[in-house]
């Protein structure tokens, strides 16, 4: 699958994941989605196939990661990378080159 053909495949998923968090009384905002700045070298922020969502419930951020994992459980179900297994509990990702 070319690079493109991933990133639209990703922004697919991304709305999946939104609706699964809006179908349960939850909100995001975007955090980080492309950037090539403040993230590990070789992210795959910068390949457009990572995002940082910020989570909402009545108007309250959620920052734990257990917060995120109904949503972590969601998105590997329907083929991504969670960072709440590395500790990053707000990022989602499609694998990359081994890259996740």
């Amino acid at each position: 699958m070319s690079l493109s053909d991933k990133q639209a495949y990703f922004t697919s998923m991304v709305a999946l994941l939104i609706q699964y968090a809006n179908a349960r009384g939850y909100q995001l905002t975007f955090g980080d989605a492309y950037t090539k700045t403040g993230h590990m070298k070789n992210s795959l922020h910068g390949k457009r196939l990572a995002v940082d969502f910020n989570l909402f419930r009545n108007g309250k951020y959620l920052t734990e990661t257990k917060d995120h994992e109904f949503l972590g459980i969601f998105w590997e179900s329907i083929g991504g990378s969670w960072g709440g297994r590395f500790k990053d509990g707000n990022h989602y990702s499609l694998e990359h080159n081994g890259v996740r």
